[in-house]
């Protein structure tokens, strides 16, 4: 299986100390699982513990090695965002940070559709389901240049696709930061969200949430674990959010990371402003709950060892072809 190691020597990443974790519960609503189980004349069941971890250590949104480890910048239109707007491929980037690799994530705005571009980065495949989910994440709550004020979503997340309005095999697990409000919200917001399902048009999900409208301008380590029982959600080592077993998900999943702006009302100017979202690396583990202390010791491991990416995790029994998130999932979030 695909593994890389490092040509050049790099200062190993700072990572959060892991705080005490607090038990949240939330009741949920019902849902059905629509979807089949694979048995085991179907497909043999892979051993637990198979892993992707990336460190982004990438020239480019075009270098071949992003393709070749089963990413893909978005570059295509749709939602979610402001209608009218593009992705921007090239506003994947990524940049050596002191010896560390970074992914930058850009959304940028003049203040109409066409001057707004919003940026995302997906794996090719949707294979992952139950397990371990971790990424180190830097929010932002100012733009690196220009006026302030849009209202954006930072993100993290895995999903597979609608295939139909309330289609009871859809599942979706969402980190979404908003710096400057929307959904309802004046101010920044974190949701963590488990989708069963929803429709595009008009709006309505069935979904659990969690939120914290402290400011989160910085860096963080984003966890969230699926397993037979239940969805945990962690937020630099402490326990976030737990919901129920009703939003386990029935099929594999991709993996995403995009920014864009809900609309373009929270800021009016046509001066240009950008923002941006940075990633330090990502980690799934398959079938395996790690406490958030664990995937420290993990990642750690890997960059002790010089390996910038590995990828062990099989394409299984409901493997398919991920889609941008516009298309896994139409419409624009609202809350």
């Amino acid at each position: 299986m695909p593994r890389e190691h490092r040509a050049r020597t790099r200062r190993t990443k700072t990572i959060a100390a892991v705080a005490a974790a607090t038990a949240l519960a939330a009741a949920g609503l019902a849902a059905n699982a629509g979807a089949s189980p694979a048995t085991p004349d179907d497909a043999p069941r892979a051993a637990a513990g198979e892993t992707l971890f990336d460190d982004f250590d990438y020239t480019s949104h075009d270098d071949p090695k992003l393709g070749e480890h089963g990413w893909t910048a978005r570059g295509n239109s749709g939602g979610p965002g402001v209608p009218g707007a593009s992705w921007a491929a090239d506003n994947v980037t990524f940049a050596d940070d002191g010896g560390n690799s970074i992914m930058n994530l850009e959304a940028s705005s003049a203040g109409t559709p066409e001057t707004t571009e919003q940026a995302e980065l997906l794996s090719d495949t949707m294979k992952f389901k139950n397990g371990t989910y971790a990424a180190r994440v830097k929010f932002s709550d100012e733009p690196k240049s220009g006026p302030d004020g849009d209202r954006q979503v930072q993100t993290f997340f895995a999903l597979n696709d609608l295939t139909a309005p309330m289609a009871d095999d859809y599942s979706e697990y969402d980190f979404e930061y908003l710096p400057n409000g929307g959904w309802g919200e004046d101010d920044h917001v974190l949701f963590t969200t488990s989708y069963e399902t929803y429709n595009p048009d008009p709006w309505e999900t069935v979904t659990q949430v969690n939120s914290s409208r402290d400011s989160l301008a910085g860096w963080h380590d984003l966890v969230f674990t699926i397993d037979d029982s239940n969805i945990t959600y962690y937020l630099d080592g402490a326990e976030f959010g737990k919901h129920d077993a009703k939003y386990l998900p029935e099929r594999p999943m991709g993996l995403y990371f995009n920014h864009w702006l809900i609309d373009l009302e929270g800021q009016t100017s046509t001066e240009p402003r950008a923002y941006d979202q940075q990633v330090d690396y990502v980690l799934h583990v398959k079938d395996q709950v790690l406490s958030p202390a664990e995937v420290t010791s993990k990642v750690e491991e890997y960059r002790a060892a010089g390996t910038s990416f590995e990828d062990t995790v099989p394409n299984g029994a409901g493997a398919s072809d991920a889609k941008p998130r516009g298309e896994a999932a139409p419409g624009t979030h609202a809350r």
